[in-house]
């Protein structure tokens, strides 16, 4: 082995320990190709640097999928427009995640088996794809876990990590009963994420899916 592809690969290797794995990736393609073609070392660098670039944001998009726990991942390709009562111009504005922009509130109202779930899941993993942080939970689920976060002594965990989000999504909220206690965790937390995320003038953006 020549003494050029043992330094190509010791490059290699220090990408890797730097986590760099698209350039990585790029660099081996590179030495793959070999002196089939001259190039100029701005060339290789730029080849480099969007390869970084694409594998961080490939990276941060899965991440931000699983990190989102939505109970299916839906895409609006998946939606049959005429079963949804709401028009498929509002849900493709909708999907552009504007009204994140301006901390506005998304309301879907209907009886169970309306849609909602189906519309909300995959307005969420759009607004992902633009580059926001979304977080889904079931309304119950939610309850129980602050009310464990009361019990351990950490009361506002879940309020502090959620400030970081741009979207939380509250399914089946108003369907099953927990405890006044429950209710009144979940409304405190509801509070504070508005007193910290929503503009005084915030009048909320609430399309009504009929039941």
């Amino acid at each position: 082995m020549s003494s050029t592809n043992l330094i190509g690969i010791d490059r290699l290797a220090q990408l890797g320990a730097l986590h760099l794995y698209g350039m990585a990736t790029a660099w081996s393609e590179l030495l793959a190709e070999g002196p089939r073609r001259p190039v100029q070392p701005e060339a290789w660098l730029d080849r480099l640097i969007e390869a970084e670039l694409a594998d961080r944001q490939v990276r941060s998009l899965r991440y931000q999928l699983k990190a989102a726990r939505f109970p299916v991942h839906r895409y609006l390709t998946g939606i049959d427009w005429p079963e949804t009562p709401l028009p498929p111009a509002q849900i493709q504005q909708l999907a552009s995640a504007g009204f994140m922009e301006t901390a506005h509130n998304l309301i879907l109202v209907g009886g169970t088996g309306t849609g909602k779930t189906h519309l909300t899941t995959p307005l969420g993993v759009a607004a992902i794809h633009q580059g926001k942080r979304v977080r889904f939970f079931n309304a119950v689920d939610l309850v129980n876990q602050l009310e464990r976060e009361k019990q351990q002594g950490k009361a506002g965990s879940m309020a502090r990590q959620l400030l970081q989000a741009d979207a939380v999504i509250l399914d089946g909220l108003g369907y099953l009963p927990f405890p006044a206690s429950g209710g009144a965790l979940l409304f405190h937390l509801i509070s504070q994420l508005y007193e910290k995320t929503s503009p005084r003038d915030n009048q909320g953006e609430n399309p009504r899916q009929s039941g």
